[in-house]
């Protein structure tokens, strides 16, 4: 599914429509460049997930936890240099436990990823123009997609 975003007050509303949709257990791999609009995505979600925090980016503290109905373990990976360092935050026990894992910069280290989740590129294409291409990754991600693509309809 592709969608257009020519403005990011689009983009933070496509992000609160997923929100809405998330469930415990989902888990999103968030990919673009630096300024893409990966954390305005972010806020748009947890919005739709009823938060009512202030949503940064975990740049240097690598996760932020957000605690609503289902708590949301948000990632940014830009800083982290090995594998082993996701050993050292515990990375397989929030992405694989009973919580909503939001993870910036996946790309670093797809092959530590989870086996299912929900693939989001940003891509700029103009200023405030973006392309967010969005893909299930393992069967439990496919019913997620299915209800975003009827959802954006």
């Amino acid at each position: 599914m592709e969608i257009v975003s020519t403005a990011p007050e689009q983009s933070f509303s496509f992000g609160r429509q997923l929100g809405q949709l998330l469930q415990e257990g989902s888990v999103l791999c968030i990919i673009g460049d630096l300024g893409a609009g990966k954390t305005l995505l972010v806020q748009g979600i947890a919005q739709g997930l009823g938060l009512n925090e202030e949503i940064t980016s975990p740049t240097f503290t690598v996760m932020n936890v957000y605690e609503g109905t289902i708590p949301v373990y948000h990632f940014d990976l830009y800083r982290l240099e090995s594998p082993e360092q996701l050993v050292d935050i515990g990375f397989d026990e929030y992405t694989n436990g009973g919580g909503i894992a939001i993870i910036e910069w996946p790309d670093k280290f797809p092959g530590f990823m989870p086996d299912s989740y929900l693939r989001i590129e940003l891509i700029k294409t103009g200023d405030n123009d973006r392309l967010i291409k969005v893909s299930p990754q393992g069967a439990h991600h496919h019913l997620l997609y299915e209800e975003l693509k009827q959802a954006c309809s």
